[in-house]
């Protein structure tokens, strides 16, 4: 069998239920390239008692994990979501195939975690990534969803792609956005949430330029603002 379990947003985070199943498990794999963890693998081999290998995109892509959960019970972890990337429903899909049982343990994710800044969950739109810019390549269409949300007044989630550091983050939203004409007034950084290094703030992007946020962190451009919202989005204004 195979176990994709949740491990929320701390080391400490992972479910009673996501625990007894790593006991179950000869194998204890950890996805690594979707998101920088808040945490060192150290703290995480502690909390659970077990040794954990760390794997990359390939060895999860690959059939890999299939193979070997047919013969003895495996474990995933994932940060935050277990179901949040599309890898991981492939691999379901991969295993259903194989007729590999598969049984997903939920935890909280960085969906949860935003309600903290006070903004209404149900009032989010569609998420968006911003991926990490090269040299001639510079897609600014993670902003597409941004633009759509806000036609409906609706709040827009972005997720930060891995190894994007805060300065060049915050510079190539400012461009994406003048480039597309999309104006933004004051935005939110969610940063380390579920943990105790958590932080949230909200202002201009000039005076966010001004902050040392480390990873993960993610952005919100608030839509149309209900009252509460704004009273407690305030509490976080720079």
């Amino acid at each position: 069998m195979l176990y994709l379990i949740g491990l929320g947003l701390n080391e400490n985070g992972i479910s009673i239920e996501g625990k007894d199943a790593v006991n179950k498990c000869k194998k204890i794999y950890l996805e690594g390239y979707t998101v920088d963890f808040p945490y060192k693998i150290e703290k995480l081999e502690s909390a659970l008692g077990k040794k954990v290998e760390k794997l990359v995109r390939g060895d999860i892509e690959s059939n890999r994990l299939v193979k070997e959960s047919k013969k003895e019970d495996i474990a995933l972890l994932i940060y935050g979501s277990p179901l949040f990337a599309t890898t991981h429903m492939t691999l379901l899909l991969d295993c259903k195939n194989e007729k590999v049982k598969t049984k997903i343990i939920y935890s909280a994710s960085i969906f949860d975690a935003v309600s903290e800044t006070g903004l209404q969950l149900y009032k989010f739109g569609k998420i968006s990534s911003m991926p990490r810019w090269q040299k001639n390549f510079e897609p600014d269409s993670f902003l597409e969803f941004a633009e759509q949300n806000n036609s409906i007044k609706a709040h827009s989630l972005i997720l930060v792609d891995i190894g994007l550091n805060f300065d060049s983050a915050l510079n190539e939203l400012e461009l994406a956005c003048s480039r597309r004409k999309f104006k933004i007034d004051k935005i939110i950084v969610c940063s380390n949430l579920g943990t105790s290094k958590s932080e949230i703030v909200y202002g201009k992007i000039e005076k966010l330029k001004k902050k040392k946020i480390i990873f993960p962190y993610c952005f919100i451009i608030p839509g149309e603002m209900h009252f509460m919202e704004k009273e407690s989005i305030e509490r976080y204004e720079l």
